[in-house]
């Protein structure tokens, strides 16, 4: 893929944010200052052609986007600043118009004219996009000295595709998507963001944390230090699950009736035991063997008092579970379901709070792939509107994550561009573990005896279904 990088510079606020600006860092932000930054790629095809065409896309497109970057910005301005921390080692994230090393978003121009939206989706893993996406490879603690947002806008042979990068221990999922629905709705013509954020960090937490943190460990170093240890091959792939299909896995996963009387398992809770059961059988492990379950949970609405949604920051905390991987094998769909939701019911503002007070005595900076042993760990939201991120020339055609922050059993879960309750689940596995998943008749719903829709995985080959696995 030949890309030329035409242009790089810096967005700040189009009016002045006058003083300094200052938000302490809290117990929901500090752990993921070793995480990588998180990557957005967001792909467009163009019906107007010309639109592509010189000065038409400088003009109409990016000026466009850089201008209503500047706008948003003058309401989410912590994005135009950096992380900075005070002698005692306590973060911060602050914005001074008057300083010269604040920089504001690094906004970059690059052309790929020889590649085409299609190209860009018929592809499973990241290494299509990859160069179409800022820093990769760039740890959140960089943040001290560089940008906390840096924007890349490709043009295309038919199309556009704008890689983002965001400081993931500045913001949150929910945080980053309502910015992006902010900036596209001023790039289409309002004059002011329909949902301010709420920028006030002590609201949600206000403990002075003391981090003695200057270069973290590497998280794709070996952990045991052994640096002839060979990583598996991981490999990464999108798995579409349809309206019909997520119907069938959520009454499957509740066609038995709970002794105890808990709720029903919701479609989040049915789809990802699903797919943590059958990773697991894919992975062959020994009955006794223990496997993790992770998810990245918003605690908006957990904590006591509860957050608004427009918070932002992170506000986010890990919950695990586990079992022994021969009861995951053993028992019907309703068993791991029953596992993932207690665990979710059980993560209330007691144990928040609990968790929070505990770190805070003995600070731990995770690592992106901390996540448990034999793990399957869930990010991102079927919730988060992504297809709804219209800058003026349409919908996205796909929304997917970047390189960066995945490992063995991640999976990040988006909305289906089909709408309803279709997800995409983007998963990362060893090869030899997707290869075992791909053949699973029982993962992907295929019923022999049925022919008619197509399923596929995302790179276009297709299995006969009759349940709407798509």
């Amino acid at each position: 893929m030949k890309i030329k990088i035409s242009s790089k510079t810096h967005v700040q606020p189009n009016k002045p944010i006058l003083g300094k600006k200052q938000f302490q860092l809290t117990t929901f932000d500090l752990p993921y200052l070793a995480f990588y930054y998180n990557q957005k790629f967001l792909l467009y095809k163009f019906e107007n052609l010309l639109d592509l065409e010189e000065p038409t896309f400088q003009n109409n497109v990016v000026e466009k986007l850089k201008d209503s970057l500047g706008s948003v910005l003058e309401d989410f301005y912590q994005l135009a600043g950096k992380l900075a921390k005070d002698e005692d080692g306590v973060f911060r994230v602050e914005y001074d118009a008057d300083d010269e090393e604040i920089n504001g978003v690094e906004f970059s121009v690059a052309d790929a004219v020889d590649v085409s939206v299609d190209d860009l989706t018929a592809e499973e893993g990241t290494a299509q996009f990859k160069e179409l996406v800022p820093y990769n490879g760039i740890l959140n603690l960089e943040g001290l000295r560089r940008p906390l947002l840096a924007v890349q806008v490709t043009k295309l042979k038919d199309g556009l595709a704008m890689g983002l990068a965001f400081n993931h221990a500045v913001l949150d999922g929910t945080a980053t998507w309502h910015f992006m629905s902010s900036w596209a709705e001023i790039c289409r013509g309002a004059e002011t963001i329909s949902t301010q954020p709420f920028l006030d960090r002590a609201k949600a937490r206000d403990t002075r944390v003391k981090l003695d943190l200057a270069s973290p460990k590497d998280p794709n170093a070996s952990s045991n230090g052994d640096a002839a240890a060979e990583p598996p091959q991981l490999v990464e792939k999108v798995f579409k699950f349809s309206d019909s299909a997520i119907h069938t896995i959520k009454s499957r996963a509740n066609s038995v009736v709970p002794s105890d009387g808990s709720k029903p398992f919701s479609t989040f809770q049915s789809l990802t035991s699903h797919i943590w059961r059958h990773v697991t059988l894919a992975r062959g492990l020994k009955p006794e063997d223990i496997t993790v379950f992770t998810v990245f949970a918003d605690c908006r609405r957990r904590i006591d008092p509860p957050m608004p949604e427009e918070y932002f920051g992170n506000m986010i905390q890990a919950i695990f579970t586990g079992t022994a991987a021969g009861l995951l094998a053993a028992h019907g769909p309703e068993f791991g379901a029953a596992v993932v939701q207690k665990a979710i019911v059980a993560h209330d503002a007691r144990v928040i709070d609990a968790r929070n007070e505990e770190w805070e005595k003995a600070p731990k900076i995770f690592q992106f792939k901390d996540a448990g042993v034999n793990c399957v760990a869930v990010g991102s939201s079927p919730r988060f509107k992504v297809y709804e991120v219209d800058f003026g020339w349409g919908k996205p055609e796909t929304v997917r994550s970047g390189s960066n922050n995945r490992f063995n059993g991640m999976m990040y879960l988006y909305p289906g561009k089909a709408g309803g309750v279709s997800i995409d689940v983007e998963i990362t596995l060893e090869a030899r573990v997707m290869e075992k998943l791909e053949k699973s008749k029982e993962f992907l719903l295929i019923d022999e005896e049925e022919d008619g829709n197509k399923i596929t995985n995302g790179n276009g080959h297709g299995h006969a279904n009759g349940n709407g696995f798509a």
